[in-house]
Formats: structure tokens, sequence, C-alpha cells
């Protein structure tokens, strides 16, 4: 890794407005004829992110420049409550003026298997390569209580370390089957930001970021791409030392 910048917020609402500034910039900066490529995430705090720049943000991005992938999806079909894609649509892409062939989601009422070579393929296409791997401009991570990010799990850390784009995961307790980016893909982006809220956050944060777990036994911890920003608010970081909360804190 290198470059890694932590954020600490004093409100989810604060995490979203630097985001969604955050975008905004990379949006702006793009040479003339260049697609921004963005990869986002699942979860109650996307959703939240997703909602505030709907709100803030859906007239100050050119969203004819972005392109919307997944960083996984739940194997379920577009219209259920568990799929990623759902609460994308639900929480912005619906009310904001982006081309619908600049969204590319991923089948999850497909067979996994082959959703998985499909995906793929359609990454392979549509980004940019760098190190003969597809590149994202950004890579929007969750952290999970147990350490996995994306959809690759502990006891499926090897998924991480894949030669392929894409792979099924299989989720540890429901037996939900996922499709997932893999590290070789996450960590060749251009920026992931990690993005981590609530006290139930606040062990696996110390672990992580607080450098206590120095074998890299979760998923997140193999997150390493030249340049990673954590944005976290202040309940997720309450187990941080206090001298080095004050060097990272924001608002």
């Amino acid at each position: 890794m290198k470059h890694q910048t932590v954020k600490i917020f004093s409100s989810v609402e604060h995490l979203s407005n630097c985001f969604a500034c955050l975008l905004k910039e990379k949006n702006f900066c793009l040479p003339e004829g260049d697609n921004f490529n963005i990869a986002v995430s699942g979860g109650s705090t996307p959703a939240k992110i997703f909602k505030f720049i709907k709100d803030n943000f859906a007239d100050k991005i050119n969203w004819n420049k972005i392109n919307i992938f997944f960083g996984d999806e739940r194997c379920v079909p577009p219209e259920d409550d568990d799929s990623n894609f759902k609460m994308v649509n639900e929480n912005l892409l619906k009310y904001v003026s982006i081309p619908k062939e600049n969204i590319f989601r991923i089948f999850g009422e497909e067979d996994p298997g082959k959703e998985v070579e499909r995906y793929s393929e359609i990454i392979k296409r549509n980004i940019p390569l760098k190190n003969n791997t597809p590149q994202f401009d950004l890579i929007m991570l969750g952290l999970g209580e147990d350490g996995h990010t994306a959809s690759i799990f502990p006891d499926q850390i090897s998924l991480f370390h894949s030669t392929n784009n894409c792979e099924v995961a299989v989720h540890p307790i429901t037996g939900q089957k996922r499709i997932t980016l893999t590290g070789k893909i996450i960590n060749n982006a251009k920026v992931v930001v990690f993005i981590a809220t609530g006290e139930n956050k606040t062990r696996i944060v110390y672990e992580i970021i607080g450098g206590n777990s120095p074998d890299k036994i979760y998923p997140a911890s193999l997150v390493e791409p030249s340049d990673l920003i954590w944005m976290l608010d202040t309940p997720a970081v309450q187990l941080l030392d206090s001298e080095i909360k004050k060097l990272w804190y924001v608002k």
C-alpha cells in the first residue's frame, strides 16, 4: 500500500458529504472523453450515502460520465429486498440522470457460475487495464463485523487471492450464494474507500486499523491498493488511541 488516509466523522451525514465531494471531484477532473468507473457496495451505511447524494448532489455530478458497477451481489432477483442493486437503485439511481447503459448490475437471478463468467467479461470489456488487470477508478467497500469485505468471508479468504476477476462466495451462516470481486481487482483500483460506521464495528476497526491483526487473518486486512481512504464515524473508533484519533478526526 502506497498511501492510506483515515477520516473520522461525527455523523454519517458528514461522512456522506465527504464521499459525495470525492465523487464530484474525481468526476470533474476526468480528461475529455473518459468515464469514471466505480464499483459500489451494499449495506445500510451506503444506502444512507446514496440517499444523501440523491438529495444534495443529484444536479452537481455529471452522471453521463459515470459507470456504476457492483463490488458484490447476493444471488437473488433485482426486485428482492436482499438485492444490492435494488438498494442502490431505490436510494440513488432512479432519481438521477444516469443513462441506463452506464449501469452494470450483477444478474443475481442467474446461475452463479455462469454469471461470474459473464460479469468478469463485462468488467474486462469496459474497464481499462493496468498491470494487465482491469483498474477501477474507485471501489467502495464495507467492513463486516467478522472482517469480511465485498462478499469475501474469513472462511473463504482464498477467494481474495483468486486470479479471476469475480468469484462465487457462500455466506458462512445463511449459505446464501453471492458474487464478488476478488482481491486482484480490489487492490488494482486507483482508489479504494473503506466505509465503517457504528459501535458494532468498533472491535474490527481496532484490530485492522490499530494494527492489532498482524497476521492478516481477515479479508479486509488484505486490502492494499495504491490509495486507501478510510471513512469512519466516531462510534466505530472508540477503541483507537485518543491521540491518534485527534490526528485523524475530520469533523
